[in-house]
């Protein structure tokens, strides 16, 4: 630490992780708040990002100006560029169970289509290894994916089939539907004609089976009772939309 360290606080590092509690501060002035967040936009440190990110975690009072802060920190990390703000939101991003949709926000800035569809990919691949309570940051991710043709993305949301919340289970069926990825067939099956599948992500496996053309060989009789308009089972025991 160099002798101007001593008078400014620390170096650029432990200054801006200094300045997280009151990045955080939910309650109080919120002037103490605003001048941490400008303070850190002006020190160009990845520190600085990873402490920055930390204000899209909370929600203050009054909505108006949690949303002006939050815009101002979003201009703030953008301002750091690619090489020294990616890496920070890509730990943020792996590792937060809150704010993914300002990461890919900030990534989608930042980086290519690709490179952001690569981090999607790591943090699910993540998230199918570790356990999380909050289904929140699953949807946004699936969500993201959605539509997007990258072949690492059927075998890496399959296993989100499997999840214990429904709103995970439809993201990845809307994630799977545009790929003709066979091993995801048995999957859907399984998961249409469990007892306790609920109706909603039943009518949304019956979408993606007929977006992917996939045959219910072997579940016919199960796969009957339970299609619903506009649904229907082809001679070729191919699920079909009607028009």
């Amino acid at each position: 630490m160099g002798l101007l360290d001593i008078f400014t606080g620390g170096s650029g590092p432990e200054k801006a992780l200094k300045l997280k509690p009151k990045v955080t501060q939910k309650y109080g002035d919120p002037a103490t708040r605003q001048k941490a967040i400008q303070q850190l936009g002006e020190m160009k440190v990845p520190e600085a990002v990873s402490v920055l990110l930390s204000r899209f975690t909370l929600t203050v009072d009054p909505l108006t100006t949690d949303a002006d802060e939050k815009e101002h920190t979003f201009e703030l990390v953008k301002s750091f560029g690619k090489d020294v703000a990616v890496p920070p939101i890509l730990e943020f991003l792996r590792t937060s169970e809150q704010a993914a949709s300002w990461a890919l926000r900030l990534l989608g800035e930042l980086t290519s289509e690709e490179e952001t569809i690569t981090a999607c990919v790591s943090a699910l691949q993540h998230l199918s290894a570790h356990y999380t309570r909050n289904p929140e940051k699953k949807v946004v991710l699936l969500h993201h994916v959605a539509g997007s043709q990258d072949p690492r993305i059927p075998p890496t949301v399959v296993p989100f089939l499997e999840d214990m919340s429904d709103d995970v289970k439809i993201a990845a069926l809307k994630a799977l539907g545009v790929f003709k990825y066979e091993p995801a067939r048995e999957p859907m099956l399984k998961l249409l004609t469990a007892d306790e599948t609920a109706r909603r992500v039943q009518t949304s496996v019956l979408s993606a089976l007929a977006e992917g053309g996939f045959s219910v060989e072997g579940y016919r009789e199960k796969v009957e009772p339970l299609l619903v308009e506009p649904y229907a089972l082809g001679k070729d025991q191919r699920i079909q939309r009607r028009a």
